[in-house]
């Protein structure tokens, strides 16, 4: 096992508005936001986490939420200060912020650059105004636009832009819109998902009417060729880049690098080649909690058996387009490829799976969730 890339994950868990097919760790704002009790947490939790970095430098960081860009640009300046006080940060670090066009203000955008970040990515979800309403955001298309207009004054070259299909009552039409869009604001990077209802979301609750298959088939065959045909290349399952802009956080996870993880809920996965294992951490999720805890108690973590590890591995090195060496499979977890051996067989002559390299064919991809199902 060699230590992989290493990356730094940091979670701010309030919003405006809880979204109804939210399942992420984030809590409508009731009342001022405790930004300089949250700093002072947020950088004791990484004083006890860089025990885990082994001397390696962040390579890239990543500010999620909950909604990042209600954080004053002081405070990411003092989190990006203190952070570098504490681990060494790659001169070259990709540092990414993500940003609400609904809760944005925009002489923040100067200040987050100034501090040091380096690319957004900006939450449209979609460029309809219905749309946009029955899923529960708070802005609406112009209000990116500015988003972008603001991002570009301040400096940024780099800036993805979050879009959803398949949202109920949505159309082709409505889809290539969207799409065509946010291609007209010059993003570099277009991450472009499927709604999916995820449990203990509003819309487990009360389901909204999604287009059947057949109309998804139609949404993404041409979604696909519009997005290829303007030059974006799909390097993941839900992620468009033009060539040299893809994520690198991003692909830090997906080919099973490391990252520490801090704030309110905020998981991480590090590997221990001196101890041949690799272990996932976790913070407390509800904010409150994660202020009341001492920082030397925050950290709960767990071992991956040397069993699960080729699996999880494949979980995230699958979404991969072009898929991964084998070889990596060794390298980032001590498991030899004979470990999966039989299953890769199996799904090399169900023609899902290719020969040459831990990586799925085109019929693959669109069995996904049954190709990975295979190594868990």
């Amino acid at each position: 096992m060699i230590a992989p890339p290493l990356s730094l994950y940091v979670h701010f868990p309030w919003c405006v508005r809880k979204c109804p097919y939210c399942d992420f760790n984030s809590h409508p704002t009731k009342g001022p936001i405790p930004e300089v009790d949250y700093l002072a947490q947020l950088l004791g939790d990484l004083e006890h986490d860089v025990e885990l970095a082994s001397a390696r430098s962040i390579e890239t960081i990543f500010i999620g939420g909950g909604t990042p860009s209600l954080i004053s640009g002081r405070t990411i300046a003092l989190l990006l200060d203190g952070i570098r006080e504490r681990i060494p940060v790659a001169d070259d670090a990709e540092v990414t912020l993500e940003a609400n066009p609904g809760a944005i203000d925009e002489k923040n955008f100067a200040a987050y650059r100034a501090a040091g970040v380096n690319r957004l990515s900006i939450g449209a979800q979609s460029f309809n105004s219905t749309h946009l309403k029955t899923l529960g955001r708070i802005h609406d298309p112009s209000d990116t636009e500015r988003a972008v207009a603001a991002a570009t004054s301040a400096g940024f070259e780099r800036f993805n832009l979050d879009l959803m299909h398949g949202l109920p009552g949505q159309t082709v039409d409505d889809a290539i819109a969207d799409l065509a869009r946010a291609l007209s604001l010059g993003a570099c990077h277009i991450s472009w998902y499927q709604l999916t209802i995820e449990p203990r979301t509003e819309f487990a609750s009360h389901p909204p009417p999604l287009p059947d298959e057949d109309a998804l088939a139609g949404i993404e065959a041409a979604g696909l060729a519009l997005l290829e045909d303007s030059g974006l290349r799909r390097y993941e399952v839900s992620a468009f880049a033009r060539s040299g802009q893809e994520a690198r956080h991003n692909l830090n996870y997906w080919t099973f690098g490391d990252y520490l993880g801090i704030g309110a809920g905020a998981h991480g996965k590090v590997s221990l080649p001196s101890r041949d294992e690799v272990i996932r951490t976790s913070k407390p999720l509800a904010p409150a909690r994660y202020l009341a805890t001492p920082a030397v108690e925050l950290r709960s973590q767990a071992t991956i058996s040397a069993e699960a590890l080729p699996g999880e591995f494949l979980l995230n090195t699958l979404r991969l387009i072009d898929g991964v060496p084998e070889s990596l499979l060794r390298e980032r977890t001590g498991r030899p490829t004979a470990s999966i051996e039989a299953q890769w067989e199996r799904q090399q002559a169900l023609g899902l799976m290719r020969a040459d390299r831990l990586g799925v064919t085109p019929l693959g991809l669109r069995y996904l969730d049954t190709v990975v199902s295979e190594f868990l």
